[in-house]
């Protein structure tokens, strides 16, 4: 049967009869493919640990009828069992792997959206910035890949220059004035700078914002994500709710 090798992150699995298993990965050269990994759940299993969600891997398969079969997974990047160490990063990752799940079509090449995910999930192992910027940044330029850019500065609908603090969901992002529409949003300045520097990539100014800004920001990604998505993430909540936990403040032992 014809073979073939490539480069692939591992975005979900699911159990198939007694010991294997449906991978879904992003693969560098096909796009998003699901696979069958046999005996992948027995103690044994040569490369279980391998495919679990948020590993890059050399994967080798042969084509199938219906499903390819994996014959060899080889580590390229243990990115997930190095997030799930850390469940606030972890809950992070799923959120990215079910959104890159949700933007990516079966068997066509992706090829940015593929290097898109592979740099998010390098700098959420790294921590080298928040786990929450990493998820807002990545959701932007996700979407924006997708061919929903949002605009954070000119009118997305007239183009009118900006900067405009009115922020349309349904309309792209901020809107002037007369384009303003009843349920637009009305964010801080700072917030607006914030998000406008996650889709540019300019992580000196991301790293700088207050915690107030990036929770205000993280809501209009949340919201502007799942209005284009047309259906809710279904990990989102985890992660709001760690944000929530992270804002409390602790009560001392008395």
């Amino acid at each position: 049967m014809p073979t073939y090798r490539d480069q692939a992150i591992v975005l979900r699995t699911h159990k198939l009869a007694e010991a294997d298993r449906i991978v879904t990965v992003l693969a560098r050269e096909r796009g998003k493919i699901r696979v069958v990994a046999k005996g992948v759940r027995r103690t044994k299993s040569k490369f279980g640990a391998r495919l679990e969600p948020g590993m890059v891997v050399d994967l080798q398969c042969y084509e199938g009828r219906n499903l390819d079969t994996v014959t060899q997974a080889v580590t390229i990047h243990p990115y997930g069992e190095q997030i799930a160490r850390d469940y606030r990063a972890y809950t992070v990752l799923s959120t990215i792997l079910e959104t890159a799940d949700r933007v990516a079509e079966e068997r066509l090449p992706m090829l940015q959206q593929y290097l898109l995910l592979q740099g998010a999930l390098a700098s959420l192992a790294g921590g080298a910035h928040d786990a929450s910027l990493v998820l807002d940044a990545y959701l932007l330029r996700a979407l924006a890949v997708a061919g929903w850019a949002p605009s954070f500065l000119d009118c997305a609908r007239c183009g009118d220059p900006g900067p405009h603090l009115a922020f349309s969901v349904a309309g792209g992002g901020a809107v002037c004035p007369l384009c303003r529409t009843p349920g637009c949003a009305a964010p801080a300045r700072a917030t607006m700078e914030l998000l406008a520097a996650l889709l540019a990539g300019d992580w000196a100014l991301a790293d700088a914002s207050h915690p107030q800004d990036r929770r205000e920001g993280s809501g209009l990604t949340a919201a502007y994500v799942q209005w284009h998505l047309e259906r809710g993430l279904r990990s989102l909540p985890h992660v709001e709710r760690e944000r929530l936990a992270a804002t409390l403040p602790v009560n001392p032992v008395l």
